[in-house]
C-alpha cells in the first residue's frame, strides 16, 4: 500500500514538472484549437468559496476561462494582468480562474495576497481541463458574449493584449489568427 502512495506521489510530481517546464516562459503565445469557434464546453461547478457556478450563466458577457496553478510562475506572472482586465472590464467582461490540482485554501491564500475577486474552481476540474483540451499552463480561452471560443491562449496574457482581441472581436466579428 505505501509503495502505490509514493508512485502517485511521484507521478503527481513529475506530471507537475511537465506542466511547469513545458509551460511557455513569457508572452502571450496564441495556439491553435479545437473549440474555436465552437460553443464553450458547460461547466458547472463550484466555487472554492462553495457558490453554484455555471458557464451558461456568463451569457451576455465577454468571458475569459483561465486555467492556472498556484505553483506555476508564468501563473504567477500572469496574474496581476488578470487582475488589471477584469477591473479596467467590469461591466463586460467575466473572468473565471480554473485551478490544476490544489485544494481551495491554498487557491483562496494565493487570490487574497495577489488579488481577484471573481470564481475560481478548485475541485474535480479534471474533466473541464479535458473538456477544454488544455496541454500547459497557463492557458485562457476568450469566449464571446453569446458563448462562442474565440481564441486560445498559452503562455501568459496581458490586460491590454486582450482588450485588444475583444476590440478587435466586436470591430469585425472575427480575429485575424483565428
Amino acid at each position: 500500500m505505501k509503495v502505490l502512495a509514493v508512485l502517485a506521489v511521484v507521478a503527481v510530481v513529475v506530471g507537475a514538472l511537465v506542466i511547469l517546464f513545458a509551460s511557455a516562459p513569457d508572452g502571450e503565445g496564441e495556439v491553435s484549437g479545437e473549440l474555436i469557434g465552437s460553443e464553450a464546453p458547460g461547466i458547472q461547478s463550484a466555487t472554492t468559496t462553495g457558490e453554484a457556478f455555471d458557464l451558461a450563466d456568463t451569457r451576455g458577457s465577454w468571458t475569459l476561462v483561465n486555467f492556472f496553478a498556484t505553483w506555476c510562475p508564468p501563473c504567477v506572472a500572469e496574474h496581476p494582468e488578470l487582475v488589471v482586465f477584469s477591473e479596467r472590464n467590469a461591466d463586460s467582461v467575466e473572468v473565471i480562474s480554473v485551478a490544476f490540482d490544489e485544494p481551495p485554501e491554498v487557491i483562496e491564500e494565493f487570490f487574497a495576497e495577489h488579488g481577484g475577486d471573481w470564481p475560481v474552481l478548485a475541485e474535480d476540474t479534471g474533466g473541464i481541463v479535458l473538456d477544454f483540451g488544455v496541454i500547459k499552463l497557463p492557458e485562457s480561452f476568450l469566449i464571446t458574449p453569446d458563448g462562442v471560443v474565440v481564441k486560445k491562449l498559452a503562455g501568459g496574457v496581458t490586460a491590454d493584449g486582450l482588450e485588444s482581441l475583444v476590440a478587435e472581436y466586436e470591430s469585425t466579428g472575427q480575429l485575424e489568427s483565428q
